[in-house]
């Protein structure tokens, strides 16, 4: 099963932006790990990053044409990007949201994800073993319902 880990605004800074709230790794290790657990789940796992909107909504596109699940770290468009939430509503596979770091336990504009209603389901709080979560998540028996 292929799945495409697309990453939003600013992820592509790990490891230098906010240590404190988003850890150490690095984003050229997210994108090992991630393959990494993806090969160890019997997945194909395809990791990318746009500080771009426009872009992240053509991959969710690209997506859905070809029938692949996501896992999404929609990053600041979580909480408002409703051009990425119906980009979301379009999947007919599996799409799990992942956070690094707990929205909910942060600054208020932090608390609302436009994307989680159309989401499978949300990993948030574990640092990047969020990521690890979502893939186990697709890989299992549960992953072919939405």
């Amino acid at each position: 099963m292929r799945v495409l880990v697309l990453n939003g605004p600013n992820l592509g800074r790990l490891g230098a932006r906010e240590p404190e709230v988003y850890g150490t790794t690095s984003y050229t290790e997210l994108v090992d790990r991630c393959e990494r657990w993806g090969s160890e789940l019997g997945l194909e796992v395809e990791v990318r990053q746009t500080d771009d909107e426009a872009e992240l909504v053509r991959w969710l596109h690209e997506a859905t044409d070809a029938e692949v699940s996501v896992v999404l770290n929609p990053a600041a468009f979580t909480h408002y990007s409703y051009a990425l939430r119906d980009a979301c509503a379009q999947l007919t596979v599996p799409l799990v949201e992942v956070h690094i770091s707990n929205p909910a336990a942060r600054e208020e504009f932090r608390h609302t994800s436009v994307i989680s209603g159309v989401a499978a389901g949300t990993v948030a709080g574990f640092g990047v073993d969020s990521y690890r979560l979502a893939l186990t998540a697709l890989a299992g028996p549960a992953s072919h319902h939405r």
